[in-house]
């Protein structure tokens, strides 16, 4: 073990025995009563304004209900609550974790009532309660009031509570335990900044340095805890969130395989000095912490609006898909019935996002209780590229089957060529397990042999169809196949899973590699 290792054990020792500032369930508490309060302050907004506008009464003077005059308003007035929370909660407006500025802050906060606002004049002039009040005319003055009073209350409380973030940070609380990478002179600076900027929201644990057997010691007031390849052990250990690289030293390669072993679900955070331009993959942004230019890496494939968007497309999609291919998931069920013994649907474990195994469904093409030995053997060379692995011929190469598979039945031939056999996956789709396009669902004994770099697959959920089966499918070497994976989760868009959709359908009629 190396000096640092060992010194960085008894460290890692001392930082794990420190007790928490404050419990757990503290900022999930904070979170929900910021919320409430931002629920009182939009339905004061709404009230205030048309107290304001109309000068009627709210409630009802004979009972405890609303006023007639403001009873078309009562569906509004809830939908107004619910919409402003949910617009606060999409910008973000409730994450207290790292640093923020009260510009951005206050951007968020008009942004959400901007559009909050628009909704709720849409909602109002759409639905009319229920068509309850249809022949009834809103006053346009009262969604103005609305507005700007919204505006006014909400971000003057969310100012506040920057503020009294910015104060408890100051005691050594709400900070981000963090891990610098390098001791050049960015890494200084770096430091530096956020030691005397506590309000920043980050806590230096310690340095690491690009050295395979780093060297323990102070390094401007912060230990030096290991080296490089010490990072995803630090990571768990210490429970990091936040990673900053300063030094240009980091490859690529190396930093992508760190960034595997820590695994997403620990949504660590990696961000580059500006130095380190030249090593950026494809989906980064640039933020400012302090005076500090940094550059993070995106740890999520796609944003929660992107998944949103991906995930009612395929919700859409595969609905309409199952009931028009009604009649011919029952006529291909009795082929297959009828064709050899054994159930209609083949059940098969599969990797799906972020390695959870789920069970995949596909008609039965094979005979009951068939040897999965053989396509055992035959994948396990195709990943590593072997030429045996091509079940076809120099000028038609087929990888990743079996040549003159003996377990396939007659009826499963054809379905295969056609790819029919792969219809009821469309309910692993409507079950949320797959989506339409995407990387192809891998077997557990295929991942078990695959490399670091081609776990990045399973950063997004399998597909129907994809890329690949678009790109040549069966005829693409393993390496290839993953490389089409990660271009397509690394530009993904919706304009891109429809072309791929409207490409599959020749695809699949030329039998493109399927086998």
């Amino acid at each position: 073990m190396s000096t640092a290792t060992a010194a960085g054990n008894k460290l890692q020792a001392n930082i794990a025995a420190e007790p928490r500032r404050v419990p757990r369930y503290v900022l999930p508490l904070i979170t929900a009563v910021v919320a409430g309060v931002d629920a009182l302050l939009t339905a004061a907004a709404l009230l205030l304004a048309f107290t304001l506008r109309e000068g009627e009464p709210i409630l009802s003077e004979t009972a405890w209900a609303w006023s007639k005059e403001f009873v078309p308003y009562a569906g509004i007035f809830y939908f107004a609550v619910i919409i402003r929370i949910a617009m606060l909660a999409y910008t973000r407006v409730y994450r207290f974790g790292g640093a923020f500025s009260y510009a951005n802050e206050a951007i968020k906060v008009f942004k959400a009532v901007a559009v909050g606002s628009l909704l709720i004049i849409a909602w109002a002039f759409l639905f009319r309660g229920g068509f309850a009040f249809r022949e009834f005319s809103y006053s346009r003055g009262i969604f103005v009031l609305d507005f700007v009073l919204a505006l006014a209350f909400l971000l003057a409380f969310h100012l506040a509570v920057r503020a009294a973030q910015a104060a408890v940070r100051r005691r050594d609380i709400n900070l981000l335990p963090t891990l610098i990478v390098g001791t050049n002179a960015e890494a200084i600076q770096t430091i530096a900044e956020l030691k005397e900027r506590p309000d920043l929201g980050y806590r230096v644990v310690g340095v690491v340095t690009g050295e395979t057997n780093g060297r323990s010691g102070e390094f401007e007031a912060s230990p030096v805890i290991g080296s490089f390849d010490d990072l995803p052990e630090l990571i768990r250990k210490l429970g990091i969130q936040e990673v900053i690289i300063t030094e240009t030293f980091v490859d690529s390669s190396h930093l992508f395989d760190v960034m595997m072993q820590v695994g997403r679900r620990r949504r660590v955070e990696f961000r580059f000095a500006p130095s380190l331009f030249n090593l950026l993959p494809q989906k980064t942004s640039v933020e400012q912490i302090g005076v500090l230019p940094m550059v993070r890496l995106f740890r999520e494939p796609l944003s929660d609006v992107q998944r949103f968007v991906k995930r009612a497309s395929d919700i859409v999609i595969s609905s309409i898909a199952i009931a028009a291919a009604s009649p011919v998931l029952a006529a291909i069920a009795l082929i297959v019935k009828f064709g050899s013994r054994g159930p209609v649907v083949f059940k098969q474990e599969r990797v799906g996002m972020d390695g959870r195994i789920f069970l995949c469904y596909k008609f039965r093409t094979m005979y009951a209780d068939a040897d999965e030995a053989i396509h055992r053997e035959a994948f396990k060379k195709n990943i590593v590229g072997h030429e045996e692995a091509n079940a076809g011929d120099s000028d038609e190469p087929v990888y990743g089957k079996v040549k003159d598979d003996p377990r396939i039945t007659p009826a499963g031939r054809w379905l295969r060529r056609s790819s029919l056999d792969e219809l009821p996956q469309l309910f692993n789709v409507l079950k949320g397990d797959m989506s339409v396009v995407g990387p192809r669902p891998p077997i557990p004994y295929e991942v078990e042999n695959y490399e670091l770099w081609h776990r990045k697959r399973l950063d997004m959920k399998p597909g129907i169809t994809g890329l690949w089966q678009v790109s040549g499918r069966n005829r693409l070497r393993f390496d290839e196949m993953v490389r089409i994976d990660i271009y397509y989760i690394e530009n993904w868009s919706l304009w891109l899973d429809l072309k791929i959709i409207l490409l599959t359908l020749p695809a699949v009629f030329r039998g493109d590699g399927a086998r």
